[in-house]
């Protein structure tokens, strides 16, 4: 728990010097202005997005080999707090695209195949939530989480592979950042790197409660219902 409050206080301490730096030192960008510091948030979460779903994925593969509860725990967690920064990610990102694209949405390849992602683990919280015994129900969870992951390589290769209007293959042909703003970047992602592992640990630890409380609930009902049979 230690960990936990040592981690969020300094992600908020972080995040409130990030605030300063995005809109205060790093300039404005010169074609889209002051929409461009949306930027500072969207590359943030969905990095960690992407993060979140390469844990699933390895703790998806630790729980099939040794069938520990904290792996399948932690496998839930990462998808957990991955798709709050994939639904962010998939907001912000439009907001800016509005801007710079005069619409809300468009089927680029890195657009669509996030999207994709996002169902994919969309599925696997449904499969969550079904009445399955829990071995069985983890397992399958694991498969998901192993399975969804593929796509994660392809949102990266998505902009190379097809033709792509993203910003991101703008900046991989050399258009660059200028230091302060490349400055801002890296602050911010470490700024929401340490309110990530912050919320793993916190609800990694809610998962494996909530799994001992109902194993303990399972163990005395029958003893309630005998007891009320007599």
């Amino acid at each position: 728990m230690r960990a936990f409050a040592l981690l969020g206080l300094a992600g908020g301490l972080l995040m409130a010097f990030c605030q300063w730096l995005v809109y205060v030192y790093a300039p404005v960008e010169q074609s889209m202005g002051m929409v461009q510091k949306i930027f500072y948030f969207h590359l943030p979460v969905a990095w960690w997005c992407f993060v979140s779903f390469f844990l699933s994925c390895a703790a998806g593969v630790l729980w099939l080999k040794t069938r520990r509860p904290k792996w399948d725990a932690l496998s839930a967690t990462a998808v957990e707090v991955g798709m709050v920064c994939a639904t962010l990610a998939l907001i912000t990102g439009s907001i800016w695209a509005r801007h710079s694209w005069g619409a809300w949405w468009t089927w680029d390849p890195r657009l669509t195949t996030t999207l994709v992602l996002w169902f994919i683990y969309a599925g696997y919280l449904a499969l969550r939530s079904m009445p399955l015994p829990s071995g069985k129900r983890a397992s399958m969870c694991a498969v998901v989480a192993i399975v969804g992951f593929l796509d994660v390589p392809l949102v990266f290769l998505s902009a190379r592979l097809w033709r792509s209007i993203h910003p991101a293959v703008f900046a991989a042909k050399g258009g660059g950042l200028e230091p302060q703003m490349a400055v801002a970047v890296i602050a911010s992602v470490l700024c929401f790197g340490l309110i990530w592992a912050a919320l793993i640990i916190l609800r990694c630890r809610q998962t494996l409660l909530e799994a001992k409380l109902n194993e303990a609930a399972a163990e005395t009902a029958p003893d309630e219902s005998e007891a009320g049979e007599n």
